[in-house]
């Protein structure tokens, strides 16, 4: 069911079922591809369960010719296209920084992709930097290690970049959470769709923050911690609302869920054992 009204006015949904059909997915991956199987395998318990399909991973692609790409794709039947990364700088005698160069990349990225008519481009530990023309052909949907709701005293977002896990603990904070969100131009600002439930954060004793070797060793740890109690919960479940036509927006880019405005997103707050929905509230 899709809900369409608001009493602010009419609301378009990220993906409407009833006229689109079944969502259809691009999984973009640089390494091992977890996150993505952890979708693909949803998609399959959720067409089991319903006796159809609620969204459909159509492709894989990565960006690194030593992901688990081609594995993933034998495993779960799927077309799997590599373009690594890294060897198109070097033949090009060009650094990585080169976001101009990247443009070229993601348009062929793009026409690669073009014949499987995908929606969605799930950034499923995607290590490469999205520009225009990625961005603009998909709408992307990413998984980031921290609360993104937290902000600065100027409003900025606290806790972004690949030492998201590491810079919260030394925050101080006492719980961890991870975030997705559509893909937009600027790294990890783009609107939030859903904050997973709370980890709690375990320190050695003694904890010392200027040892670098114990920080890093402890946000390791907790990264992968948060990737198995949230990431793999929350990235299927965002894919499954969005698919279902439960994400909406305004004529303002506002995100709505079920109709009710979200402008932190949707915080998950238990996780409840045996049930595929658990008590959600909306910020």
């Amino acid at each position: 069911m899709v809900r369409g009204e608001n009493k602010l006015g009419k609301l378009k949904p990220l993906h409407d079922p009833t006229k689109e059909g079944v969502l259809k997915i691009v999984g973009l991956m640089s390494g091992t591809g977890s996150n993505l199987r952890k979708i693909i395998e949803w998609a399959e318990l959720l067409k089991r369960e319903r006796g159809q399909p609620v969204y459909q991973v159509v492709a894989i692609f990565s960006d690194s010719s030593d992901s688990m790409a081609s594995q993933i794709g034998k495993e779960f039947d799927l077309p799997v296209i590599i373009r690594d990364v890294r060897g198109f700088y070097a033949h090009r005698a060009k650094p990585r920084s080169d976001l101009k160069l990247r443009e070229e990349f993601d348009q062929e990225t793009v026409k690669a992709l073009s014949p499987f008519k995908a929606k969605v481009a799930a950034y499923a530990g995607y290590m490469s930097i999205a520009t225009w023309p990625l961005i603009e052909a998909y709408l992307g949907v990413n998984v980031h290690p921290a609360d993104l709701s937290i902000e600065n005293i100027d409003g900025r977002r606290k806790f972004i970049g690949s030492q998201a896990v590491r810079d919260a603990i030394l925050a101080g904070e006492p719980y961890l959470r991870s975030t997705t969100h559509l893909v937009e131009p600027v790294v990890d600002a783009g609107r939030i769709l859903m904050i997973s439930p709370p980890l709690p954060v375990i320190l050695q004793e003694p904890f010392d923050p200027k040892n670098q070797n114990q920080v890093r060793t402890i946000a390791n740890n907790h990264q992968e911690r948060l990737k198995k109690a949230a990431d793999w919960i929350i990235f299927p479940k965002t894919l499954q609302y969005i698919a279902e036509g439960r994400y909406a927006q305004d004529e303002k880019g506002h995100l709505f869920f079920d109709g009710k405005p979200i402008p932190q997103g949707l915080r998950l707050e238990i996780e409840e054992q045996g049930e595929r929905s658990p008590s959600v509230k909306c910020h």
